[in-house]
């Protein structure tokens, strides 16, 4: 795993005169130089720190506390992250940070671009050794958000050295909660082994990896929504049976990228009792960690691998149309026992950090 290297402020104009000048012209040059590491602003008050997305904005608030004070750009479901457009007072905020937060990865250019010169910056596809092309959604990576913490009290601890050891004993105590959390996710993959699903799109990768799961979503589907492009008629369809003929456990459905061919999706999962797992890229506004929200959708996910296997009894399959006539996607139809439709689409668990699914409802980022 790739460590982040520190960027400061540089001394070029000192250097040039003392070379010009000769070192006894700069005899007073070793009083000057303690002022780059012991400024008033690296000395005293809590450090401001700008996020580009609330995700890694709360992870900066737990390893911080009250030594920081956190300012999440992005910070709401009804954004679109992937089309966020910063406004002048977004731009204002970055530029006057003393650390900026950001994802990587192709995920939030406008403000790794964004960063001024000499300010501490903090990435997770740094951290990991991610780069534009990979999936982006690393929040929801185990191996991310224990890079990002680490990386966190790294920086506040240079910017506050007096400050250190209670940076340190945040770190310690957020391991200790991402460590159950771990625990939980083992215990899920024994108790689910062989487990699959499939996604309308893959913001949940990292997290159903970490999970045991097999991505049984077509290829070509996955490629072409990953390039913000329509799937071919014929992965759709193939996706579509996929699902009807249960042979995914569970689909996870991107809320935040709503659109025609997600509600078709969603709904032959209703109509085939396949639970649908509605997850949110940026944190909901009921989830205030990163972890406590990684943890809510690990035990929504659970119940969902519960209710598939408590549906397989008696439950009939449903088609799409004829799989060998090479046509275009067609509608599902009903199963021969319908009194459950109402229900079919997975409620979410308590504090799940969950919203409603997409079904009938406008894409809100295009």
């Amino acid at each position: 795993m790739k460590r982040f290297g520190w960027r400061t402020k540089a001394t070029a104009l000192l250097g040039s005169l003392c070379l010009a000048l000769g070192l006894a012209a700069c005899g007073g040059g070793n009083d000057s130089q303690p002022h780059s590491s012991n400024s008033p602003k690296q000395a005293s008050g809590p450090i401001s720190v700008v996020a580009s997305i609330n995700q890694w904005g709360s992870l900066a608030r737990e390893i911080g506390g009250s030594d920081v004070k956190v300012t999440s750009i992005v910070n709401t479901v009804s954004v679109d992250a992937h089309d966020f457009e910063p406004q002048t007072t977004d731009m204002a905020k970055l530029q006057g940070a003393e650390i900026v937060v950001v994802n990587g990865a192709g995920y939030d250019n406008w403000a790794s671009k964004s960063v001024a010169k000499g300010t501490t910056s903090v990435s997770a596809a740094t951290a990991v050794g991610a780069s534009t092309g990979d999936n982006p959604h690393l929040w929801f990576s185990k191996d991310a958000r224990t890079a990002m913490a680490t990386e966190l009290e790294d920086a506040f601890a240079k910017a506050r050295p007096a400050k250190a050891k209670r940076f340190q004993a945040r770190l310690k105590t957020w391991k200790a909660g991402e460590t159950k959390l771990e625990g939980t996710m083992k215990a899920f993959s024994q108790k689910h082994k062989d487990a699959t699903y499939g996604a309308t799109e893959p913001v949940a990768y990292y997290l159903m990896d970490d999970l045991g799961f097999t991505d049984k979503t077509p290829k070509g589907y996955t490629q072409a929504v990953g390039s913000e492009g329509e799937p071919a008629p014929s992965d759709l369809q193939k996706f579509q049976h996929l699902i009807s003929g249960r042979d995914v456990n569970l689909l996870i459905n991107n809320t935040q990228e709503a659109s025609n061919t997600t509600n078709l999706l969603t709904g032959t999962a209703g109509r085939t009792e396949v639970p649908v797992v509605d997850v949110s890229e940026q944190m909901p506004e009921n989830q205030t960690t990163l972890t406590g929200w990684t943890t809510a959708l690990t035990k929504n996910i659970d119940k969902a691998m519960t209710d598939f296997k408590d549906s397989e009894a008696g439950h009939e399959k449903v088609g799409t149309g004829d799989e060998g006539d090479g046509g275009g996607t067609q509608q599902p139809s009903q199963p021969a026992e319908s009194d459950n439709s109402a229900n079919q689409q997975m409620p979410a668990a308590p504090g799940n950090g969950s919203v409603p699914s997409n079904e009938g409802q406008t894409d809100p980022g295009k």
